[in-house]
């Protein structure tokens, strides 16, 4: 509850009932950012990339179809009912997120702007808000609006959540920390322990972040909560270069939830990785038809590359989808950063990378931006940006790769950068980068 006295009999279950739904959508819609997934995402990033880290569980299409259809009957009847409107926007964050389809942040922004015309200093409706926000990649405006949720309400580990997120995302890894431990504090579960996992391993701490997942798997109940947590197993033994773990754990996810569409990314990303290229190429296209993600299109297209196949039709399709998010008020310079400094135009790649380096200057967008000042043939402007991606001692094999062409190209020692990229993954593949990148 805000700061309104505690209703009594018939209102006090209505209300509660209603904080009930909104707490638990904007549990599953926190994570709704860059770090992958949404492709650095998390999912959702992407984020994630997600655009991209591990973030909370994913509610399945169907149950968050039910969620939306209660809330939208009680709205008939309730239309001043602030919580709702604000629940209701954070269900459609989460279907953007699920399904890829951005008009649903159309329909989030509107049922928000409900709830904050109602209750602008509520903090069910600013926390909303802060993950509509991290779902568009304005990750200022998300941090901003996650402290004021939390000034409203200091014991919401919701808004913790996202303002982790958020601050991840800005390059600020102090206050993450602080707001994923404060989150763990406040509830310790699936989306506590998975953002803590995934702090761990941005130190480089690969051991812990692994524990941290099993604690959230030990706490998972759900069928999309198991998978969610079985997934990610697989997501740091394929970054170690373990791809027969990595398989097992994808196929876990997918006995749990068997609609669990990361965990068949995650199968295909593991073939293409063990050189079986023709299963690769088959398990993707059954990805991208289901959840055309910009992060499964590119690796669907590197893969098809590498076949001798002309990716040509899954660059048409980024190109639909990023004219559908720009459409639906997403901004994502980083794909194209990525994209453009691997398969298209340098130039583009710097220009694009600037833009989100300006915006969020992280990890990911460090490495964006050495890597296409690089392409571009600016390898030393490029090398700050290299030592910086690298500095913070995550084990990321791409970055580190990168770095030892940026070294070679200026005839410096690469050695150490090099025997990198091996110890952390000894199976990374520099013809398929997007296969490497966090999803």
């Amino acid at each position: 509850m805000s700061d309104l006295k505690r209703p009594r009999g018939r209102a006090a279950a209505a209300a509660a009932k209603t904080a009930c739904v909104v707490a638990a959508t904007l549990a599953i819609t926190a994570g709704a950012t860059l770090l992958p997934p949404i492709g650095h995402q998390a999912p959702a990033v992407t984020p994630a990339g997600a655009e991209p880290g591990a973030g909370p569980p994913q509610a399945g299409a169907t149950g968050l179809s039910t969620t939306v259809r209660g809330l939208r009957d009680r709205l008939q009847r309730l239309p001043k009912d602030h919580q709702a409107w604000a629940a209701l926007g954070a269900a459609h964050v989460q279907q953007a997120r699920i399904t890829a389809d951005p008009s649903y942040y159309v329909k989030a922004e509107q049922a928000l702007d409900r709830a904050a015309a109602l209750a602008p200093r509520d903090a069910a409706v600013l926390a909303a808000r802060a993950s509509l926000a991290a779902g568009r990649h304005e990750f200022a405006a998300a941090r901003r609006l996650a402290r004021q949720a939390i000034d409203a309400n200091p014991y919401g580990a919701t808004a913790y959540g996202v303002l982790a997120d958020a601050a991840t995302q800005l390059g600020e890894h102090a206050e993450a920390t602080r707001a994923v431990r404060r989150m763990t504090e406040l509830k310790p579960g699936v989306a506590s322990f998975t953002r803590a996992s995934y702090d761990a391993e941005l130190r480089g701490d690969v051991r812990e972040a692994e524990e941290l997942l099993k604690a959230a798997l030990a706490d998972a109940f759900t069928p999309e909560d198991i998978a969610y947590c079985r997934f990610y197993l697989g997501e740091l033994a394929l970054r170690a270069g373990e791809l027969e773990r990595a398989g097992h754990m994808y196929d876990e996810a997918l006995r749990a939830y068997p609609a669990f569409v990361p965990a068949l990314a995650g199968r295909a990303r593991a073939a293409a990785l063990a050189g079986r290229l023709e299963s690769a190429a088959q398990g993707y296209q059954d990805v991208v038809a289901r959840l055309p993600l910009a992060q499964y299109i590119v690796e669907y297209g590197e893969v098809l590359a590498r076949l001798g196949r002309s990716p040509a039709g899954q660059w048409a399709l980024l190109s639909a989808q990023r004219r559908l998010m720009a459409a639906s008020g997403v901004r994502d310079d980083i794909t194209w950063a990525e994209f453009e400094a691997d398969h298209g135009s340098p130039a583009a790649a710097v220009k694009h990378a600037r833009a989100e380096y300006r915006r969020h200057p992280n990890l990911v967008s460090a490495d964006a931006l050495a890597w296409a000042l690089h392409r571009d043939g600016r390898s030393r402007e490029a090398l700050r940006y290299a030592r910086k991606a690298t500095a913070r001692g995550w084990r990321n094999a791409l970055f580190h790769h990168h770095r030892a062409e940026i070294e070679r190209k200026l005839g410096l020692d690469a050695g150490r950068s090099r025997s990198r990229v091996k110890e952390y993954n000894p199976r990374f593949d520099p013809a398929l980068p997007a296969l490497a990148r966090f999803s």
